[in-house]
């Protein structure tokens, strides 16, 4: 007599691989479970768990699964054309991202660093761009985002809108910089309102404003460094 085969059905909502990835995330799942994910379904007989535990047994683990062809996954039980090709892609694409070297963050030492990163990106802009970089605690950039699109000659951000992107990345302090169209960088008294505002919010949130660098036409004002913050 055949053991009983469960189907995905069988299984409780919030054990199945799907579940488990969203609320625990890719490293708690095992092999079979994310192999069942990216078979995706299973046949009439046999669930996507249980017949990616059955693939990894007959190949002889996850190294050797790697190395089979597009054809020879097709001659396993339940895999056909579609199947195979999507399970090479994603180990194709594991092997990719583990050969690729991760490059070295750019980090923020100074109002200099922020300015070079930013001054190409926003100098020729026609209206004011409120731009924030994101920084861990070692001062690394780990995201950058475009918060506000102004006018001709003035840009509109509210603290919510910066904090929520920080606390979002899980951002340790923000270095904030806009650009003046008209290329003059010398700050406007709206500029070192919103930069007293931004301080004040940091402070009750626990992420640290660093600066507010305003760009001009290659030419750069670090309210930091002129006492205005």
């Amino acid at each position: 007599m055949e053991p009983a085969t469960y189907m995905l059905r069988d299984i409780p909502h919030d054990e199945r691989p799907r579940e488990r990835m969203m609320q625990y995330g890719a490293g708690a799942l095992s092999h079979a479970e994310l192999l069942a994910i990216l078979l995706r379904t299973g046949t009439r007989q046999e669930s996507a768990l249980h017949m990616a535990q059955r693939i990894l047994n007959l190949a002889g683990g996850l190294r050797n699964l790697m190395d089979l062809s597009v054809e020879e996954l097709m001659q396993t039980k339940g895999i056909g054309k579609a199947k195979a090709i999507q399970l090479k892609a994603g180990f194709e694409l594991g092997i990719r991202v583990s050969g690729e070297r991760k490059p070295d963050p750019t980090t923020i030492r100074s109002p200099r660093d922020a300015a070079d990163l930013l001054m190409e990106q926003l100098r020729y802009l026609k209206k004011e761009h409120f731009v924030c970089l994101f920084l861990n605690t070692k001062n690394h950039i780990i995201a950058q985002e475009t918060l506000s699109i102004g006018s001709l000659n003035a840009s509109i951000v509210h603290p919510r809108e910066v904090f929520r992107a920080a606390i979002k990345c899980s951002s340790a302090s923000v270095v904030c910089a806009h650009n003046h169209p008209s290329g003059d960088p010398a700050p406007s008294p709206e500029d070192i309102q919103i930069t007293q505002r931004l301080c004040e919010a940091g402070q009750i949130v626990g992420i640290d404003v660093l600066d507010h660098i305003v760009i001009g036409d290659g030419i750069f004002v670090s309210l930091k460094e002129q006492g205005l913050m």
